[in-house]
């Protein structure tokens, strides 16, 4: 019995270690910044910005977030080729001004140099979103 119960404390242990090591880019979902952190990170990486602009009180939010924010190849695709970052429009109004920010979701696409390269209103399917992420990567502008 003390062996069964060593066994799974050290199964739970082992578990829990391997979560938290760093794995592939879609191990642990998207990691959204803040804009400002989006921002230098940007600068810094020299990566490009993904930003989506949302609220809680958004359906089409919540679904876009549920089917393809949780979608292996997005989540991968945003991890390693761009800094991704979030925006609730209800706590971050400036922002949301700077943009025009009309319709939910708001998804923007910004060069390292920080000039928009792009801007897709709407809700975005997880395989129309990975092609985005494709052609502007590329700069297939």
């Amino acid at each position: 019995m003390k062996f069964v119960k060593l066994f799974f404390a050290t199964m739970v242990l082992l578990g829990l270690c391997c979560a938290s090591m760093p794995g592939n880019a879609y191990s642990k979902g998207i990691r959204w910044q803040s804009y400002a952190d989006g921002l230098a990170r940007s600068k810094s990486e020299n990566k490009k910005m993904f930003v989506h602009f949302y609220a809680d009180w958004c359906s089409t939010c919540k679904v876009m977030e549920k089917n393809t924010f949780k979608d292996p190849g997005v989540i991968a695709a945003l991890n390693k080729n761009y800094i991704p970052v979030k925006v609730n429009v209800d706590k971050s109004k400036k922002i949301s001004e700077i943009f025009k920010i009309k319709l939910l979701p708001d998804t923007w696409f910004i060069a390292e140099n920080n000039e928009i390269i792009g801007h897709r209103p709407g809700y975005i399917a997880p395989e129309q979103l990975k092609a985005l992420l494709k052609m502007f990567l590329e700069d297939d502008l």
